[in-house]
């Protein structure tokens, strides 16, 4: 099975947000008695990341960055991660499901960024367009593109990846990577 070749259709999240809500759903009753037919896309690989919002504050994010697995595995897993398995969070509670809204990201695949130092790094970033993956030795971290909002200069969002990654904010070498990728996202409220 290839990975996506193009984007699901734009009405994907009608899609894909239920299974994501069916996931959490089984897993907090314990009802592991998942059906449906869905579309043959979603059964190609994919990747995406999961955001659960609770009273407008996150709640949960988990994600995979590179698609391995079939997009509706990869959905439903990472609902369930991101209700049961973020470390910054208590798991989800059966009475906190109504008022959870779920925001789900599809990624394209990564691409890498070619620079000569940081500065030009930061130059070719697009902010509100691009998700980034900072790695440097076998440290990795990556923010969505919706994290420009809090994040709007270049030179800010990329300290704060390094900081993510476990690295200091003014942290720099000449073998840090960074990729890119975009996404299609869908939330709850908005279908």
């Amino acid at each position: 099975m290839a990975p996506l070749d193009s984007m699901p259709p734009t009405n994907a999240g009608y899609v894909l947000l239920p299974i994501a809500r069916a996931a959490i759903e089984q897993t907090l009753s314990n009802n592991k008695n998942a059906t449906g037919v869905y579309p043959e896309w979603v059964h190609e690989k994919g990747a995406c990341f999961v955001t659960l919002q609770q009273d407008g504050q996150l709640r949960g994010c988990i994600g995979t960055i590179e698609a391995y697995r079939p997009l509706i595995e990869d959905v439903w897993s990472n609902a369930i991660s991101a209700a049961m398995r973020d470390p910054r969070f208590p798991p989800l509670q059966q009475n906190d499901l109504q008022s959870v809204h779920i925001e789900l990201s599809l990624l394209s695949a990564c691409e890498p960024i070619y620079f000569r130092n940081e500065a030009d790094a930061l130059s070719q970033l697009r902010p509100g367009i691009d998700g980034v993956v900072f790695e440097w030795q076998g440290r990795r971290s990556t923010f969505l593109p919706q994290v420009w909002s809090s994040l709007e200069i270049a030179a800010e969002f990329i300290s704060h990846l390094k900081a993510k990654a476990g690295l200091a904010p003014n942290f720099w070498a000449e073998d840090v990577n960074l990729y890119r990728y975009t996404v299609s996202k869908w939330t709850e409220d908005a279908l």
